[in-house]
C-alpha cells in the first residue's frame, strides 16, 4: 500500500527562523516550499518538513538520517567547520574514529 510511496522526515523545531538558517545554510538543503505550517526542503530524492512546535526537542530518538556513502569523513569535517557538534555514544560492537561511529562496514555520525 505505502511501499512505493515517498516518505517525508518531519522534524519539530522551537524556532523556525533559526531552523531555516540551519537547514539551508549549514546543511545546504534547498527549500522547495513553505506554508504557514512549516518549510519543506528537498534532500536528494527525499523531503524534509520542518515545523515549529511547542514539543520540539522532546524526541530522544533519531528523527532523520542521510545516507552519504564514502564521503562521510569530508561531510563531518565540513559540518564541524560550520559549528555542528556531534554526539558521542558507546554502543555495543561500535568503535569511534573521531566523531564517526564505525560498525563493521557501516559508519555513522
Amino acid at each position: 500500500m505505502l511501499g512505493d510511496k515517498q516518505a517525508v522526515a518531519t522534524i519539530a523545531v522551537k524556532d523556525i527562523d533559526a531552523a531555516k538558517k540551519f537547514y539551508e545554510g549549514t546543511l545546504g538543503l534547498t527549500k522547495s516550499g513553505d506554508d504557514p505550517g512549516g518549510v519543506l526542503y528537498k534532500s536528494g530524492s527525499s523531503n524534509v518538513f520542518v515545523y515549529q512546535s511547542e514539543y520540539a526537542g522532546t524526541n530522544k530518538a533519531t528523527a532523520a538520517s542521510w545516507g552519504v556513502g564514502d564521503g562521510i569523513e569530508a561531510i563531518v569535517e565540513d559540518l564541524k567547520a560550520k559549528g555542528v557538534v556531534f554526539e558521542q555514544y558507546d554502543l555495543p560492537g561500535t568503535t569511534r574514529e573521531g566523531d564517526i561511529h564505525v560498525m563493521g562496514e557501516l559508519k555513522a555520525a
